[in-house]
Parts: structure tokens; C-alpha cells; sequence
């Protein structure tokens, strides 16, 4: 499972808890001035998790008010830039002279090596939490120039729409569920989530061409393969639906899985056949027929699905299923090829 390490100030009575949190921001690399209406009682939670490149933290608090001062940025440099999602409720960012509304599904970006605020606020400011997702980016991996990104420090970013919720939905993923990933994927999530996140803000500058190639490359990899996985059950989801849908040619949707293992037909092939053996396998589902199974998962003629299946494991999904079935024989599923930052 992923590492995190995880801040409840509801181990501590009430009258410690604001406390408590304000020890916890004081001891991190970018100490903030905070201030709340509910510091009698500050019931707040923070998940903070590792991913190499980039760190995120999950954020549930009480309505509050965050200032980082000069003072405190000539204490304590961290050379972080800061995009963080708020989840719920509503939130205010300002920074160079700009001053954002956030609200739940956007995005806003500021660098913590220079003076800002910000507040956050929640729905119910007596009884209930603001949440947000905080990605955590250093300055050296961010592949973006310094005076290229600073225009958009505490503008409001969509996370509703294209790259900005492909990135909503991957954070939101990874924090909720990190036990879903080996301790190994951290690394190569973090690339992902670097990715989008450098793709999401290079959308916003004057020219995207500020975002490398690869970076670029990587970023719409991903979005296909996000799309592949949201399309599977759709028997018509083909290469030239996909990259129809990505506005590329054919041809490039091709180059873009050079460097993969799998061909895009193999890839959705192979994400099928990978749905189809769990779901063979479910007790809950053993009274369903194949072919309603099969056809779930795009495979509309059930002829055509035996013999995909009997040529990548060697025996039809009927005895398959029987063999699994049986608690007597001891059987190793082939695994399929899943990217991990995209996993179930």
C-alpha cells in the first residue's frame, strides 16, 4: 500500500486540537499564520501521501483563514508550488495582485515561495468541513519556466472539464482509496500526476508549446487510456473511435503507443479480456451467462469472444469459469497490462 501518514486532532481533547494543527503547519516547510471561527473545538484531519516526484494532501478542517507572510517566506523557503482542488466548500486565493473564487471542482495555483493567502470555508460554517486535495509540486520538477507560470498564480482552474478533471479524478482516487496501490507505483504515479498537472497549467498559458513533448506526450497517454476504461462496455470502441475522440489522426494515436507494450487494440483487448475473467470469477455473478458477461465488456458476439479468449488462455470461458469455481484446484489468472495510476 502507499505510504501516508496521517494528522487527526481528534485524538486530543477540544481545547487542544487548534493547537495541535497549528504545531503541525508550524513544523512544515511552508509555515502559514492561521486564524478560525472554530478554534474552540478545530476537529480537522490531514493525509499527506508520497508519490517521488510530487507529494498530496488530503485536507478535512474546519472553516479557516491562511496567510504566509514575508516574514514567514525569509524563514522557511520550501521551493513548492501549490495546486490544490477544493472538494467542498468554498475558498479564496490571492497572490500577486490577483485575488481567485474557488469553488468546489476548481483548481488554483500559487507558488509558496512568495507571500499569499488563503482562505477556505465551509458550507456549514458552524458543524461542517472544508475539503481539498493539495498536490505539493517542487520547483525544480515542475518542466515549466518560473516567469512563465506566475500569471496564473491564484487564477481559478476547471477541474470539471478535460485535463483539469482527468487530474480531479486521479487525486481524488489516489486519496481515497491508496490502498488500492503497492508502495512500488508511487513513483510512477507521482510521474502521471506531474504530468497532468504540468499539461493542466500549460493549457492556460499563452502557448502550450511552454510544455515538453514528452510531458505532453505522456499527459495525453493517459487521457486515452482513462477514456478506453470509461468506453470498455461500448462493442464500437475501436483505434479510430479513440482517436476520433482526441481529436488526432490515426496514425498518431499509433505513435503515441510506440513505447507501450501493447498496440491500441491490443490494449483495449487485453483491458476487456481482463474484466471479463474477473467477472467469470465473481460467485455474485456465477448465474450469468457468458455471453451477457461478454457483452458487457464490448464483446457483442459471443463466438468471437471464445475465440479471443481460448487464444489468450488456452481454454474456452465456460471451463474457465468451472475451474475457478472449484475451491480443489489451485489456478494463477494471467494478469493483464493496466497502466496503475488508472487501475479499479
Amino acid at each position: 500500500m502507499l505510504h501516508r501518514n496521517t494528522i487527526d486532532t481528534s485524538v486530543v481533547p477540544p481545547g487542544e486540537r487548534f493547537g495541535m494543527w497549528l504545531d503541525l503547519v508550524a513544523r512544515t516547510s511552508a509555515p502559514l499564520r492561521i486564524e478560525s471561527p472554530r478554534a474552540h473545538d478545530f476537529t480537522a484531519l490531514a493525509d499527506f501521501i508520497d508519490l517521488g516526484p510530487i507529494q498530496l494532501v488530503n485536507y478535512r478542517y474546519p472553516s479557516m483563514d491562511a496567510t504566509r507572510t514575508r516574514k514567514l517566506v525569509r524563514r522557511s523557503d520550501p521551493e513548492v508550488y501549490v495546486l490544490a482542488l477544493t472538494t467542498g466548500g468554498l475558498g479564496l486565493s490571492s497572490q500577486s495582485d490577483r485575488r481567485s473564487e474557488i469553488r468546489a471542482g476548481e483548481f488554483t495555483f500559487y507558488d509558496a515561495s512568495r507571500p499569499h493567502e488563503v482562505n477556505h470555508h465551509a458550507s456549514d460554517p458552524d458543524h461542517g468541513l472544508a475539503t481539498s486535495i493539495v498536490t505539493l509540486i517542487p520547483h525544480a520538477a515542475l518542466p515549466l519556466p518560473p516567469q512563465r507560470v506566475a500569471p496564473l498564480f491564484a487564477a481559478h482552474l476547471s477541474g470539471k472539464e478535460g485535463i483539469g478533471a482527468l487530474l480531479a479524478q486521479f487525486l481524488i482516487q489516489v486519496v481515497d482509496h491508496p490502498e488500492q496501490y503497492h508502495a512500488a507505483d508511487a513513483t510512477r504515479l507521482g510521474t502521471v500526476g506531474l504530468d497532468l498537472a504540468t499539461t493542466l497549467l500549460g493549457r492556460h498559458l499563452v502557448a502550450e508549446d511552454a510544455v515538453p513533448t514528452e510531458v505532453r506526450r505522456r499527459a495525453l497517454l493517459t487521457q486515452v487510456q482513462a477514456y478506453i476504461h470509461q468506453h470498455l462496455g461500448d462493442s464500437t470502441l475501436s483505434p479510430q473511435v479513440v482517436a476520433d475522440a482526441h481529436h488526432v489522426s490515426l496514425r498518431s494515436l499509433h505513435r503515441l503507443f510506440a513505447a507501450e507494450e501493447l498496440t491500441v487494440a491490443a490494449y483495449i483487448r487485453d483491458l476487456r479480456l481482463a474484466r471479463c475473467r474477473r467477472d467469470l470469477t465473481d460467485p455474485a455473478l456465477r448465474d450469468q451467462p457468458v455471453r451477457v458477461i461478454a457483452a458487457r465488456w464490448g464483446f457483442g458476439d459471443k463466438a468471437h469472444f471464445s475465440r479471443v479468449f481460448r487464444a489468450a488462455h488456452g481454454t474456452t470461458p465456460q471451463t474457465y469459469r468451472e475451474e475457478r469455481s472449484d475451491p480443489s484446484r489451485i489456478v494463477n489468472p494471467a494478469a493483464s497490462t493496466v497502466n496503475p495510476a488508472l487501475a479499479d
